[in-house]
């Protein structure tokens, strides 16, 4: 299924320069999602990472809109009077009329605008809405989906606030105005339908049929140009949301999308190309000097190694040096993010590093919410135990300090054999005698409501991974998200990743995927799948992308029992790596999270943004974005040795420290090289946050 190459950060280089004539300064940008100052998925990451960078294009012409949602409200926003009297006097018509609307400071990085829009206040419209949406647009809408009727309310209530700026400026500004996903897409087709002077721009970040359909287990990539898509959405019941996420990517002056991936989906599903393909990104701050983060990684996985301590209190026959940990995070859809190939890969691995007989253990960490009512009572007791040995072994420790002590000050040689009594001695015993346990270290640290369904625990039933003595593979199930006041593992996520070795996502539907993004920003290399944006972006950028820490599964040309093989076949090299391997695989990982900071994807967006107002407001027929040429650019393999473990020469698992040693591997030659494979991000004209730029003012 090709795709005919879309704008993607590939042509950066290719950007035009727009028609200078066009004064930005009176462009005003809203951005409209469901998630503004409400987190619900990825789309809340997307928009608050990069607010920053797009209050310093756009200054204080930038407003996001998003629903009211009071407890979100308390924590994150601070109300405030409209900065621009066009907008005071909008905000106040229309509250006066029967709405709720509020106005703020979104209390993240950037500070940006926020304009709120209560739904529920306005729920009295609601049949009104629908019948007027039903005959200017024939989609029909049941009563009994709460989420399209809340977009419903969402999207009549924009289009209102759009027109009612529109109308009380004399001279209405050059509006431009993003919107997210279908939940915020009937505001855009309102926009059209009432030929509001909007330019509108669609953003999809994952198609709705896609997402049921890779739920269903189809075969879903294969079969793309096959789906009857009115009949798939109409036997989900989802009818009506594909017709309103349809009809706002045709109404649309630029659809956009962003991966190649989901551009291939949506043409096929939505039956429209995408213009430009807008990658996401993060806010990358780097660190002064490299080793720094080598340091956070050695500080978050000692603080793993504690726990894995307690966990595995009376059955710890392993070396914790030589111990690799693995992990998978998200949602939990168990095959749409790869859980059950990456279980299956795990059983080939303990198999593999056996026969082997390798010294290296592997344990494999899940990250998935799930239903539970509390930890696990064995694994409370396994930290419970580990402390009490750790107080123990504190208490023995200064009992024979002092005794040390007090020998050298008198100027004898301590006898060893006096310097721990029976007391001593008894305590001891009883600390060891308190590791004894007769059961196996728990897969899973929480109780699970529905153990005996659970598709987790019934694959590792199957396989047969119970964390025995014999396995070298150890799986840990945490169905809760992490958090630093947990009484179990007390990590944030993020210090929880840089404590890993490998993130592990061989997603089968991932739109873009934010986890191995952020393992890359933080110097973990990952597997990631050529069916997620992510991994799509980082073969399209990279030579050789295993070289620097990104392994790409192959899950769309490959069945699903290969795909399995190749990713035990990672896996297994990974394990064959030497400390100081790791060490410059995370180095080269680190120096790719230039190619994710939003200050160099945030191009795109801004090009997106101007360029396609200059069109819709000028004497252009037809406010499509012009032709575009692409050069882009990709990272070469690095030339040093040490090369990837995928290319290794070395075959066995058991490497030497003196092999190491002689492979030469200058760092800051190899940094430097990276440096300049990788132009310098854009520098975003920057507007002056005290001095607005008002909307034009009604006489």
């Amino acid at each position: 299924m090709p795709l005919a190459r879309s704008l993607s950060v590939t042509s950066l280089s290719g950007l035009e320069e727009w028609d200078e004539e066009f004064d930005r300064e009176d462009a005003v940008l809203f951005e409209i999602a469901w998630e503004v100052a409400n987190k619900v998925g990825g789309i809340y990451t997307v928009i608050q990472t990069k607010a920053r960078l797009t209050c310093e294009e756009w200054g204080e012409n930038y407003f996001l809109v998003g629903p009211y949602m009071e407890s979100s409200v308390r924590t994150q926003v601070e109300l405030i009077e409209p900065c621009n009297a066009a907008l005071r006097r909008t905000i106040d018509k229309m509250n006066s009329s029967g709405c709720k609307v509020y106005f703020g400071r979104w209390l993240i990085e950037g500070s940006p605008y926020v304009i709120l829009l209560d739904v529920g206040f306005t729920a009295w419209s609601l049949d009104r809405w629908k019948s007027e949406l039903w005959e200017n647009c024939s989609i029909g809408v049941p009563w009994f989906d709460r989420e399209a009727n809340d977009a419903i309310l969402f999207g009549f209530l924009t289009a209102w606030l759009l027109g009612e700026v529109c109308t009380q400026c004399d001279e209405p500004p050059h509006i431009a105005a993003h919107f997210h996903e279908w939940l915020a897409g009937l505001g855009l087709v309102l926009c059209r339908q009432r030929q509001l002077p909007v330019a509108t721009i669609f953003t999809t970040h994952a198609t709705l049929l896609g997402r049921y359909l890779c739920a269903g287990n189809v075969d879903f990539y294969n079969n793309l140009a096959e789906f009857n898509v009115d009949k798939e959405a109409g036997d989900r019941q989802i009818y009506h949301r594909y017709c309103l996420e349809r009809a706002a990517v045709r109404c649309a002056h630029v659809f956009t999308t962003v991966s190649q991936i989901t551009a291939i989906e949506a043409e096929h599903l939505l039956k429209r190309k995408p213009d430009i393909v807008t990658p996401n990104g993060l806010n990358v701050k780097k660190f002064s000097a490299m080793h720094e983060f080598q340091n956070l990684h050695a500080q978050s996985k000692a603080r793993i190694q504690e726990f894995v301590r307690g966990h595995f209190y009376g059955h710890l026959d392993f070396n914790l040096d030589k111990t690799v940990f693995l992990f998978i995070a998200g949602r939990y859809e168990f095959s749409n993010k790869g859980a059950d190939i990456f279980l299956e890969a795990l059983a080939r691995l303990n198999y593999l590093l056996r026969v082997n007989h390798s010294d290296v253990t592997i344990i494999a960490f899940f990250i998935m919410p799930a239903r539970t009512n509390n930890f696990n009572v064995e694994t409370l007791k396994g930290q419970a135990v580990r402390k009490q040995l750790w107080d123990t072994a504190q208490t023995v420790k200064e009992r024979f300090g002092k005794k040390l002590y007090e020998s050298l000050l008198v100027g004898q040689l301590p006898d060893v054999s006096k310097m721990l009594d029976k007391e001593d001695f008894t305590m001891m015993k009883r600390a060891i005698f308190a590791t004894q346990r007769q059961c196996l270290p728990p897969v899973c640290s929480h109780n699970m409501l529905e153990d005996s369904s659970d598709p987790i625990l019934n694959c590792i039933r199957r396989i047969g991974l119970f964390n025995t003595a014999q396995d070298r593979v150890k799986v840990i199930f945490h169905p809760e998200f992490l958090s630093s006041t947990s009484p179990l593992l007390p990590m944030d996520y993020e210090e929880f990743v840089r404590g890993c070795h490998l993130g592990v996502f061989p997603s089968y539907y991932e739109p873009w995927g934010y986890t191995p993004a952020e393992c890359t920003v933080m110097g973990i290399p990952s597997i990631s799948t050529n069916l997620s944006g992510f991994g799509c972006f980082m073969e399209e950028h990279i030579a050789d992308p295993s070289a620097y820490g990104i392994y790409i599964l192959d899950r769309r040309y490959r069945g699903v029992d290969e795909s399995c093989n190749q990713l035990t076949s990672f896996l297994f090299q990974f394990c064959q790596q030497s400390r100081r391997q790791r060490i410059i695989q995370r180095n080269r990982t680190e120096r790719l999270s230039d190619l994710l900071d939003w200050r160099y994807l945030g191009r795109v967006r801004y090009y997106t943004h101007t360029k396609h107002t200059v069109n819709c407001f000028s004497d252009h027929q037809g406010p499509m974005l012009c032709p575009l040429s692409a050069t882009g650019f990709r990272y070469p393999r690095p030339a040093s040795v040490p090369p990837s473990p995928a290319h290794s020469l070395h075959s066995s698992p058991h490497h030497s420290e003196a092999e190491d040693e002689e492979e030469p591997y200058d760092e800051d030659l190899e940094a430097e090289k990276d440096r300049v494979n990788i132009r310098q991000p854009f520098n975003m004209p920057n507007r002056n946050k005290n001095q607005t730029v008002s909307l034009p003012e009604k006489n």
